[in-house]
């Protein structure tokens, strides 16, 4: 589907999934704001040749106004952009930036966990065998050190502020006991600091790459990875301290047709539910 109309200065480029995993590529335009004329082009697939065969048939005028285009850090979605829209800027989403930080997070969370839980198997293993009753030992807050980890996920993605108070004594415990859960959690804090303020693109250099330095110094395989991908992307990264465009009405239309879908309890017939769509935001 292609609404060339509403083409404008400002686009976002993502994906989502109607039926059975089928992906589709959507183009969006912010001037819409998530109501009638927002949707640019759906194409089937995510394949970045077929994306552009169809995307070309936008016409060229058109495509070379577009100055801005949001997008994840996804390489099809780069190639799509910078062939179909020469003329625009690519800037990464920050909630991907941030997501990825906080990604790294859990998973140096849940890799604790796997550890207490396999001490916690070789505590009740060797507890049969000198015929006892093994009784894991509790913090303060009534946690073991398994349910502590299990219990700290949803506290790791808030602020302080915004903490309940057994996820205060909770995030204390967790804190005492893994330090460097508690550094890379004030690293992920800071992260979202940078982006909140509204910097100049070089303050924003200098600030990032002094954050850079803080997570490289601990040589975590997971966050050096978070580091590298940041890097490869900086340039992307970096444009949103010029417009601060984000991805965000891509990701709240996306949640509008899921929306769509979960009311009519799926997709049954894709040709007529693109029709619908069509009929409400082309």
């Amino acid at each position: 589907m292609y609404f060339k109309d509403n083409l404008g200065e400002n686009i976002s480029i993502d994906e989502t999934a109607l039926s059975n995993g089928e992906l589709y590529t959507i183009v969006t335009g912010k001037a819409g704001h998530g109501k009638h004329g927002t949707i640019i082009a759906m194409i089937k697939g995510t394949k970045a040749d077929d994306v552009c065969r169809h995307l070309m048939k936008l016409p060229e005028g058109k495509r070379r106004m577009v100055k801005n285009v949001t997008l994840d850090m996804a390489g099809s979605m780069r190639q799509i952009a910078k062939r179909c829209f020469p003329c625009a800027t690519q800037i990464i989403d920050r909630f991907h930036v941030q997501k990825l930080m906080q990604d790294a997070l859990q998973e140096l969370r849940v890799q604790y966990r796997w550890q207490a839980i396999e001490q916690e198997n070789s505590n009740i293993k060797r507890a049969r065998k000198e015929k006892r009753k093994y009784i894991p030992p509790c913090f303060d807050n009534g946690d073991t050190i398994r349910q502590l980890l299990v219990r700290s996920r949803y506290l790791l993605f808030k602020s302080p502020d915004k903490w309940t108070d057994s996820q205060r004594i909770r995030a204390e415990i967790l804190f005492k006991q893994f330090d460097d859960i508690k550094q890379f959690y004030y690293l992920t804090l800071q992260l979202g600091q940078i982006y909140s303020h509204n910097y100049d693109k070089n303050v924003a250099r200098v600030k990032l790459a002094l954050w850079f330095n803080k997570v490289e110094q601990w040589n975590y395989p997971q966050f050096n990875t978070v580091i590298e991908t940041f890097k490869n992307h900086n340039d992307r990264i970096l444009n949103f301290f010029e417009n601060r465009l984000t991805n965000a009405s891509a990701e709240s239309f996306n949640a509008k047709l899921k929306s769509f879908r979960a009311t009519f309890r799926g997709v049954d017939d894709v040709k007529f539910y693109l029709y619908r769509v069509m009929m409400l935001y082309a």
